[in-house]
């Protein structure tokens, strides 16, 4: 759960905190054009005829055509643990999609002990009415263990340049397995596109899921993007104040829950980063928080003043909220209200950003600029 707080920032560790109102957009800088509401969306990608895949939590996969505004249904979705924030959640297409029509889904799954993330890949066969089947179904990945009350299962899907499948593992509210070598939770991992550890992996050496992980220490990473010089980035959802924003290195810890800039729900302090110089910092952090859900780095041209920066949807924070990025730095520069809990985001390939709306009703909007 997140707590709904007035928007603030604080930049990286030592940086004085800019107010609120100074970065904040009344007019929005776009122009949103709706396109059609979901029940309850989580994530959307692109086909290469620009339809549009939309995950519904429920369990739902919609097929979108955003010229007609038709939603089409896919049939032999995984039966998903639908509860708290868990369902199913991201769908990404295999890099080699136009040849194999591959795509892949991350779900709450049940199972003992409660629930827990997984991943599965299916051949997507489109039909004549709009909709389509999954077939050849195979899960390739699942959290390594499973808790009770739904919570903070992330499973963003990306694959990076090298072909690699990037997921980033939420600790499903465990704390303790982000720092626990022998677990997945609270990790950024790196497989190949059927499920097995990438050659290279930093802990490739120590274990079967060691060989997984590429990073470890995070809480609920809800967002992971490449940037043009190929470094990946990742957002997460803090406790009580503490959302990040972390450059993703080999082999690094985030700390989580050792250090955050934030606080337990129940007021119980948390060391700084700046206590533990071994950890590796965030670029930027956000005390209150913006429940960052969402993230790309823009690299199109149609925001041309963007370009290079993150954009980041906000849950509780109802916004947008745009981050520049200088080197390894990083600082917030606009946060667009939207009257909205913000989910997914996407770019299209003509540099229009897609953003889909949280809940019941959420709706996908095509954003360009004024």
């Amino acid at each position: 759960m997140r707590l709904s707080i007035t928007c603030a920032l604080a930049l990286a560790a030592g940086a004085l905190a800019v107010p609120s109102q100074q970065l904040e957009t009344r007019q929005q800088p776009f122009k949103s054009e709706p396109i059609t509401d979901f029940a309850e969306p989580w994530a959307f990608a692109f086909l290469p005829d620009d339809k549009i895949l939309v995950t519904e939590r429920r369990g739902n996969l919609r097929l979108l055509d955003p010229t007609t505004k038709a939603k089409g249904s896919i049939t032999g979705v995984p039966t998903v643990a639908y509860g708290g924030q868990g369902g199913l959640h991201d769908v990404a297409l295999h890099p080699n999609y136009t040849e194999n029509s591959i795509i892949y889904l991350s779900y709450a799954e049940s199972g003992s002990g409660g629930a827990g993330g997984a991943v599965a890949r299916a051949k997507l066969t489109l039909d004549t009415n709009g909709g389509g089947a999954l077939s050849g179904l195979e899960v390739i990945w699942r959290h390594s263990s499973k808790a009770s009350g739904g919570l903070q299962f992330a499973c963003r899907l990306l694959f990076g340049p090298d072909g690699a499948l990037w997921i980033s593992s939420g600790e499903i509210n465990q704390m303790t397995p982000a720092q626990d070598m022998t677990s997945n939770l609270g990790k950024v991992i790196r497989l190949y596109d059927n499920g097995t550890a990438y050659a290279g992996n930093p802990f490739a050496s120590q274990g079967a899921i060691q060989s997984q992980i590429w990073s470890l220490g995070h809480r609920n990473p809800l967002g992971i993007d490449w940037d043009a010089q190929g470094r990946l980035w990742e957002v997460e959802m803090g406790p009580m104040g503490g959302d990040e924003l972390n450059l993703i290195k080999s082999g690094a810890n985030y700390g989580w829950p050792v250090v955050c800039e934030g606080r337990h729900y129940d007021g119980r302090t948390i060391p700084k980063h700046s206590t533990r110089p071994d950890i590796e910092a965030p670029k930027a952090f956000w005390v209150p928080v913006i429940s960052p859900a969402g993230l790309i780095i823009y690299k199109g041209s149609l925001f041309s003043s963007w370009t290079g920066n993150a954009i980041i949807t906000g849950l509780s924070s109802q916004s947008i909220v745009r981050a520049e990025i200088t080197g390894d730095t990083a600082k917030e520069a606009q946060r667009i209200s939207m009257g909205k809990r913000m989910r997914g985001i996407r770019e299209g390939k003509d540099g229009a950003i897609w953003v889909i709306e949280d809940g019941q009703g959420g709706r996908l909007l095509k954003l360009t600029p004024n």
